[in-house]
């Protein structure tokens, strides 16, 4: 067996910035809420939804997301975790990612409608592209190794339900700002959304090969399914079929491609 590489101690300070970095977007919306500060997170989607709404409940994945955050960033911290090469690669990123969500909370309180737009969209490419550039490594760790469960599964389904969201945002902002271009209608404006969601998310799961990326998404096109389907039911059952499609999708890539994974010798 191969001794663990211990931390140095300038990774031993991105750990803390990372830990310190989960705890603050853990934080601030729960003091955001308990304080009464600005806007909710409702009040603010409220402005500018008319386009494509999504049901409230389809938001409490946040409390997975939430604590999926807290055990990568506190078992990465611990002095006993080797430094691994996830571990070293996505911790400035993720702390990006986690900063930068918390942030949008600071945002949508404010009522800061272009700004939270270029935070999430920051926040999911932040996440997205190291996860994309280390997707052999992800591909070969295995089932059972920590990293999988700890680090690989609370990042995806960040970047999963950010790749939702963002556009979401951008929608309901342009909405509201009465910025979505005149030649095509709301709704077809909505529907290319989930689409170029939809592809983009496949995309990504064929490089990642993992449910935790997908599911998020697919939890957000159900949730705009709920909130559509009698208000707009050509748009609600698009984000349906969208939502099955993409699960179907995942499944098939995650578990039906194993044997062209690369593989360490």
């Amino acid at each position: 067996m191969s001794a663990i590489e211990r931390p140095t101690p300038r990774q031993r300070t991105r750990r803390l910035v990372v830990l310190a970095a989960a705890v603050f977007a853990v934080v601030v919306p729960v003091v955001q809420r308990l304080g009464g500060f600005g806007l909710s997170q409702a009040e603010f989607a409220a402005d500018g939804d008319q386009t494509l709404q999504v049901a409230g409940y389809a938001f409490s994945i946040w409390g997975l997301i939430y604590l999926g955050l807290l055990a990568y960033a506190v078992r990465q911290a611990l002095p006993q975790t080797g430094e691994s090469v996830l571990i070293n690669r996505m911790g400035w990123p993720s702390a990006v990612a986690m900063f930068g969500i918390g942030m949008w909370i600071v945002a949508a309180a404010l009522n800061l409608k272009a700004a939270s737009v270029i935070i999430i969209f920051a926040s999911l490419l932040a996440l997205l592209v190291p996860l994309l550039v280390n997707g052999r490594t992800i591909r070969m760790t295995g089932v059972m190794d920590r990293d999988r469960w700890f680090l690989i599964w609370p990042l995806a389904a960040l970047a999963g339900w950010l790749t939702v969201a963002a556009p979401l945002n951008l929608i309901t902002t342009a909405t509201a700002f009465d910025a979505l271009p005149a030649f095509a209608s709301p709704t077809a404006w909505a529907i290319v959304a989930i689409v170029v969601v939809v592809l983009v998310a496949i995309e990504v799961t064929l490089y990642l090969r993992t449910l935790a990326y997908s599911l998020p998404i697919a939890w957000g096109l159900v949730g705009a399914f709920v909130a559509e389907q009698e208000r707009n039911p050509m748009l609600g059952f698009t984000a349906l079929g969208a939502a099955f499609l993409l699960a179907v999708a995942a499944v098939i890539i995650t578990f039906g491609l194993k044997r062209g994974i690369e593989r360490a010798r």
